[in-house]
């Protein structure tokens, strides 16, 4: 069984957005882009644990995973950027393993976030969402969303925004294992647990409403397709079959009782969980790589890139791009080795892998400038990925 973000050492640092020495970056596999260091650990004392950021109309926000800290990127003296010397939210979370601040999006200037809380004695309360106003200096007026179960693993907490302004969140199976990971309720587990609701799902978070999908494990990525709307997500299996998923309304992702492609017997074992409908994803690695998160690249000066779909892992700092079909709902390759669309023990990975060197990465944000933006819990930096000028 695989748990990430254990192997992270964490110093209070400062981040000052500046010139690098080029031989520190990752390595690109493509002539047309280029990637620098937007954001590093560096000297004393803010971003050391990078989780994930989000943009809020021109502003840039940026969580720190163990110490509960929200900052802000702006402009500096010399005219480059660094991160605001007062944080601009601080929250109380429990940093253990697979927890602590986890999750953001935004739709305007609504600021949503996920985090494990903790109360004044460092008890564990759960998992958390809270909705904050952003006024240019401070995430003010909490309200909480939603009180979610929690563990030291599997807790999820990424955050996306549709189209249309749905807010969505996942959240793991927290250890739980009853009917939303496809367990009918007499073998529950832990026995007789008030708690098995609301794990393993993706959640309509604001407007509330009934679960997206079910049957999830431990995905860390979300993301939207900028131009059909779709809801995409990694997945973590146990010990084989990472997924890509495209989650259509009512999925069900199949843990406990299948990861990767299903097999005959395996889908003559998943119950009816009301209208719930299981489907193969639209990619699996045999041996697992840790998808963490992904995203849809908007580069505005190529387009090479309009129909790729960007995928980060945390187990070998690898990045990946998916060539998306016609139907933007599946995946295409130029060789044979990738048409079942699996990456079986031993295949190459080098029609899909196109950066190597990223730290574990967690988050993959496509900025309104049209860059990617690469955020590295492993490394402790946020890189940006650029059409090469």
């Amino acid at each position: 069984m695989r748990y990430l973000f254990l192997s992270v050492l964490v110093v209070p640092v400062i981040v000052i957005l500046m010139l690098f020495n080029a031989d520190d970056l990752p390595i690109l596999k493509v002539e047309d882009l280029v990637v620098e260091k937007f954001a590093s650990c560096g000297v004393p004392h803010h971003l050391c644990s990078p989780t994930t950021m989000t943009f809020v109309e021109e502003d840039i926000l940026i969580l720190q995973k163990n110490n509960g800290v929200v900052h802000q990127i702006q402009d500096n003296f010399w005219g480059g950027k660094e991160l605001t010397e007062k944080p601009v939210l601080e929250v109380a979370v429990n940093p253990i393993r697979e927890s602590g601040l986890l999750g953001v999006t935004s739709v305007g200037s609504t600021v949503y976030i996920y985090f494990t809380e903790v109360d004044l004695d460092g008890e564990q309360l759960g998992n958390r969402i809270y909705k904050y106003d952003w006024d240019g200096d401070a995430l003010i007026n909490p309200v909480l969303l939603e009180e979610l179960p929690s563990n030291e693993y599997h807790n999820g907490g990424a955050m996306v925004t549709g189209l249309d302004n749905q807010v969505y969140a996942v959240i793991g199976d927290t250890g739980k294992y009853g009917p939303l990971q496809n367990k009918l309720l007499e073998y529950l587990f832990p026995p007789d647990t008030p708690d098995y609701m609301d794990t393993s799902v993706i959640l309509r978070v604001d407007p509330e409403g009934p679960y997206h999908a079910i049957g999830i494990r431990n995905s860390f990525g979300l993301a939207i397709d900028p131009i059909t709307g779709n809801l995409w997500a990694t997945e973590n299996g146990d010990d084989s079959f990472d997924e890509i998923n495209m989650i259509p309304e009512k999925f069900n992702s199949g843990w406990k009782v299948t990861m990767g492609p299903a097999t005959e017997s395996e889908l003559s074992n998943l119950p009816n969980y009301e209208d719930y409908v299981y489907g193969d994803p639209q990619f699996s690695w045999e041996i697992p790589v840790a998808p963490t998160a992904l995203a849809f690249a908007e580069f505005k000066e190529i387009d090479t890139y309009k129909n790729a779909l960007f995928v980060g892992d945390c187990n070998n700092g690898n990045l990946y791009k998916f060539e998306l079909n016609q139907e933007r709902n599946g995946f295409e390759f130029d060789t044979s080795l990738l048409e079942d669309n699996v990456v079986n023990k031993n295949e190459s990975i080098e029609e899909i892998l196109i950066g190597t060197g990223f730290g574990c990465i967690t988050d993959i944000e496509s900025g309104p400038d049209g860059f990617l933006y690469v955020v590295s819990l492993g490394d402790g930096v946020i890189y940006r990925i650029l059409p090469k000028a």
